[in-house]
């Protein structure tokens, strides 16, 4: 089973979401989000890698634009549908062509398509704090600043934020798809990645072990199956 960091931003849950706790099973919308532009970049270690075909899935609302990855997971690649989305902002690589894609996986409940949903088991939680600050002094307009966010670590997601966070990184489990982090935690374990049986990386680890060990690995690189 993947492991796969995920961005639930603060808002995202204040406004209708609900509160999570470590080991609980969820299903979230995700969308392959731009990192650079989810609290001004900066991010390196949380990015996902993915590769696979572009398809353009019918919806309620639309088309939604997804890229279905080699290694199992499916993510939306637009929050809009498609027939609403500029068609320069769509990408250069059409339907029924195979996209090497990175970002920011995010938890998107606000968004005019039908993103598809990923469901999982919560295996950690950290809440980001990010700092702000004003370009021009006295202008009353606040950006993220790189290189002021930190994560700490939590056993439940918060329903209200304090005003210095900006969300939460979960780790999410889904089961039939494969990932990096899951074959840095092979690494880190000694397991074989030929012939290992789904989920063998976090089987027997108590949970609050494995939340330990999967904070460590969120903030260092790895190399692994969804690498382009």
């Amino acid at each position: 089973m993947g492991l796969w960091h995920v961005f639930y931003e603060d808002w995202q849950m204040e406004c209708c979401g609900t509160p999570f706790r470590l080991g609980d099973e969820v299903s979230w919308p995700l969308l392959l989000s731009d990192a650079d532009e989810v609290l001004g970049g900066g991010w390196h270690d949380q990015l996902t890698r993915i590769a696979g075909p572009v398809e353009d899935v019918p919806g309620t609302a639309g088309a939604t634009r997804v890229v279905r990855g080699e290694t199992g997971l499916t993510v939306a690649l637009q929050e809009d549908p498609v027939d609403v989305v500029p068609a320069e902002d769509l990408g250069e690589v059409p339907p029924g062509d195979r996209i090497h894609a990175v970002g920011l996986l995010t938890a998107e409940s606000h968004t005019g398509a039908d993103l598809p949903a990923a469901r999982g088991r919560v295996r950690a939680i950290q809440v980001v704090t990010q700092g702000f600050a004003e370009p021009v002094p006295g202008s009353g307009t606040w950006e993220p600043v790189v290189g002021e966010r930190s994560l700490r670590s939590v056993r439940e997601c918060p329903k209200w934020f304090a005003k210095a966070d900006a969300g939460v990184l979960v780790t999410l489990e889904v089961p039939d798809t494969d990932s990096l982090l899951s074959y840095a935690l092979r690494e880190n374990r000694g397991i074989p990645h030929e012939g290992a049986a789904p989920g063998a990386e976090t089987e027997g680890l108590p949970p609050e072990t494995l939340a330990a060990v999967l904070e460590i690995l969120s903030r260092a690189p790895a190399a692994g199956p969804e690498r382009p």
